[in-house]
């Protein structure tokens, strides 16, 4: 192992075989080995190291990365354990490893945003980057303005506080709502705390990125304006906290 080299999560996430957050997670379980060692959340892979996961060897991507949308639907659970039959990487079936950027609920649909780029995940997920994420709702009663007002303006649930985010209203029981959070199930519980039940919740866009009208259970790849742009928002983008 190198001092020097780079960070093992980072390495794996690099080879497209899953995302930095997973890689964490499969580093704690003690499933990777950085030549004849078990990894450490701190060790590090230099240029010569060999790097396996369950006995995979872990092999640098020479293909251009995917970008993929997918219109998914209530059900298909944003993960991608394979023992899980709802799991979206089998629904998708593509022909390559890719994994979800971000979760989206197993009882909500719309936009989610799939890669085997693992640098641009986190860049997008961080809160503090402010890459917004609009979705349509509907709750099981009629909105009021102090509804409107109290979502925007920030509520406290699992034990912070949202920050603010724009709130229109669409019909009598419908909304519009722009986070650049990604707190757990982050609306139905707002709407919870105002007592109110979410009876239906579709991502339409995640950034410049805009479910437009593909249909329910389809993916396409991205097109080459579309993973432009997205590159260019994320270029002053930090990868951890500040």
């Amino acid at each position: 192992m190198d001092n020097q080299g780079i960070q093992i999560n980072k390495f794996i996430s690099n080879t497209g075989y899953c995302s930095r957050r997973e890689a964490d997670a499969l580093i704690e379980q003690c499933r990777v080995m950085i030549n004849d060692s078990i990894a450490l959340p701190s060790s590090k892979v230099g240029e010569h190291d060999k790097v396996y996961v369950d006995d995979e060897l872990m092999k640098k991507k020479k293909s251009a990365s995917v970008y993929l949308m997918f219109n998914k639907p209530i059900g298909i659970t944003t993960t991608t354990d394979l023992t899980d039959r709802s799991n979206v990487i089998s629904f998708i079936k593509y022909p390559k490893r890719i994994f979800p950027i971000g979760r989206l609920d197993k009882d909500s649909e719309g936009l989610l945003l799939l890669t085997d780029d693992g640098d641009i995940v986190n860049k997008i997920l961080r809160a503090g980057n402010q890459h917004d994420k609009e979705y349509i709702v509907t709750v099981n009663k009629g909105i009021t303005p102090e509804f409107i007002t109290k979502m925007s303006r920030g509520l406290p649930i699992l034990g912070t506080q949202t920050l603010p985010c724009k709130v229109h209203q669409i019909s009598g029981k419908k909304f519009s709502i722009t986070l650049t959070q990604g707190l757990n199930r982050q609306i139905r519980r707002m709407c919870d705390f105002l007592g109110y039940d979410v009876t239906s919740l579709t991502r339409v866009r995640i950034m410049n990125i805009k479910l437009d009208k593909l249909p329910t259970g389809k993916w396409r790849l991205l097109n080459t304006i579309e993973i432009a742009e997205l590159h260019n928002r994320l270029a002053n983008s930090s990868k951890t906290e500040k």
